[in-house]
């Protein structure tokens, strides 16, 4: 009997494993702006809908939206010179930037759909416009690349193994670790292509790109001695990404 119920539980299992699996066949696609093949589970309305509907939400957990206007309007303008200037004009996004009170958080961020924010803690340590663009551009990758939603199709993915697993053979704990670690690796190259991007859309805007380099090294300091180890982070090292930025900067000079 014990057996039999281990073999049921296998097929279960199995079959579980084969729906998410063929679920996530289904779901790929190529990006038309970056030509990376992406598992999707949403349509761009979709993303677009979360983003504004978790602003304000996002905004009130960093103290608001800044009161100075002229500081907005720096934001608004280089923002939006980014965007009429590049590919992510062509995008069905609805690119809005927001400036965030936060005098301790040093972040920037973007929501799906073309929701962007950044903190008045880091938007005060920018030395100058093009760090902003820098900053700005790499968020502005995140929309484009359409991370956020990859992530979600990925993560319901991992989550069914992890359930299949369960079932099955009781090895749902492993299947769980391998999506982690696969999910933090993914979301370096996330931070990397956003890199690539930014850089793009800096030179398309008549930005020095070589600022964006400063921006990872006030991210440097900023995180100090005790940052998290990149392979338990998903953020590459700031060292590797100016690596990066270099190789991109001499990859869209010339361009």
């Amino acid at each position: 009997m014990r057996g039999r119920n281990l073999k049921f539980r296998l097929l279960i299992g199995a079959a579980i494993a084969l729906f998410f699996v063929f679920k996530r066949c289904s779901q790929q696609e190529v990006n038309p702006y970056t030509g990376r093949t992406q598992t999707i589970s949403m349509e761009p309305n979709d993303e677009i809908a979360i983003g504004l509907q978790n602003a304000p939400q996002m905004a009130q957990q960093h103290g608001g939206l800044h009161e100075n206007t002229q500081y907005q309007a720096l934001v608004d303008n280089v923002g939006n010179k980014l965007v009429n200037s590049s590919i992510a004009r062509e995008t069905p996004y609805q690119y809005e930037f927001h400036l965030l009170s936060d005098p301790n958080t040093i972040n920037a961020f973007a929501l799906p759909g073309g929701q962007i924010f950044i903190t008045y803690a880091l938007f005060a340590k920018l030395e100058n416009e093009d760090q902003l663009a820098g900053v700005l551009g790499h968020e502005i990758g995140h929309v484009l690349g359409r991370h956020s939603a990859e992530r979600i199709a990925e993560s319901e993915y991992w989550q069914g193994l992890t359930t299949a697993g369960s079932v099955g053979a009781d090895m749902g704990g492993v299947i769980s670790g391998i999506g982690q670690n696969t999910l933090l690796t993914n979301g370096r190259d996330d931070e990397l292509e956003s890199d690539d991007l930014g850089v793009k859309f800096m030179i398309k805007a008549g930005y020095n790109p070589q600022e964006m380099i400063g921006v990872m090294q006030i991210l440097k300091a900023a995180a100090g001695p005790n940052r998290v180890p990149e392979f338990q982070s998903t953020h590459p090292d700031p060292d590797n990404r100016i690596e990066k930025i270099q190789e991109s900067i001499k990859k869209y000079k010339n361009l």
